[in-house]
């Protein structure tokens, strides 16, 4: 058995517990759980941050671009974007799909939890801040344009789903060896390798810790692929991450949803 944390709805904090990936069961205090009985709650709360171009397929669809104004030169440091609390959703909750549109971007992405307020971290310590990982869908309404922030794409309410528990550091290997798969009603729609990374975890830590405070709590996406599926209403997506948790949430219009939850 693996060592995560997860948290239940309606119960305020985090919990230590185990994962059995053949059983498909946790442990909770000694009492065993199936993973689909449990009404897993958001994982994190600190802030999660999203980084651009850090996979060698999205860099190079998007290299041709990156000389153009305004820029005119490809980027030197991370490029970075904020997730806000907002977006965040559990594991098995609905992605809200806004009236006025018919599709959605699909955003698998590891998720590496901050375990200890890291500053100026070189590579060689980097796992020493890391608390372990989770799955992160980074939701977005379809867009083109690089060159500003994508707020209104990417920051609305329920755009992130994330879980369904933190795994724990030292049950996984490599993550930079990591394979993620993604299922639109499942049918494999997009696999992902985190060996593929232009910065790896460990170099992440290194050049953001350089210019900021990383807090416990905080998660830092290691980036989203090229090729990200694209999702309508009452698709189900599933994100799977190996060794580290499948997360699933199904589209809903909003306004359906939000009749649901009257």
């Amino acid at each position: 058995m693996k060592d995560i944390q997860l948290k239940f709805k309606g119960v305020e904090h985090v919990l230590d517990a185990k994962v059995d990936f053949a059983s498909e069961q946790v442990e909770v205090n000694g009492l065993d759980y199936s993973i689909e009985q449990v009404p897993f709650d958001v994982p994190v709360s600190g802030t999660m941050y999203g980084l651009l171009l850090n996979y060698k397929d999205e860099y190079a669809a998007l290299e041709g671009e990156m000389n153009d104004k305004p820029y005119v030169a490809p980027p030197k440091a991370p490029v970075l974007y904020i997730k806000p609390e907002n977006t965040f959703i559990a594991d098995g909750e609905m992605i809200p799909l806004p009236d006025e549109e018919e599709e959605l971007r699909v955003g698998a992405a590891l998720g590496i939890v901050i375990g200890r307020d890291a500053t100026r971290v070189s590579k060689e310590d980097a796992y020493d801040y890391i608390a372990g990982y989770t799955v992160v869908n980074d939701i977005s309404l379809p867009h083109t344009n690089v060159h500003r922030p994508a707020v209104k794409e990417k920051a609305r309410d329920g755009f992130c789903p994330v879980g369904p528990w933190i795994m724990s550091k030292e049950a996984v290997a490599n993550p930079n060896d990591l394979t993620i798969t993604v299922k639109v009603n499942d049918e494999v729609k997009q696999t992902v390798q985190t060996k593929n990374l232009i910065r790896n975890v460990e170099t992440i830590i290194e050049d953001l810790t350089d210019f900021m405070t990383l807090y416990a709590g905080d998660v830092v996406l290691v980036g989203v692929d090229h090729g990200a599926p694209i999702v309508k209403e009452n698709d189900g997506v599933t994100i799977e991450i190996e060794g580290v948790g499948t997360l699933y949430n199904r589209v809903m219009k909003e306004s359906a949803l939000k009749e649901v939850k009257r």
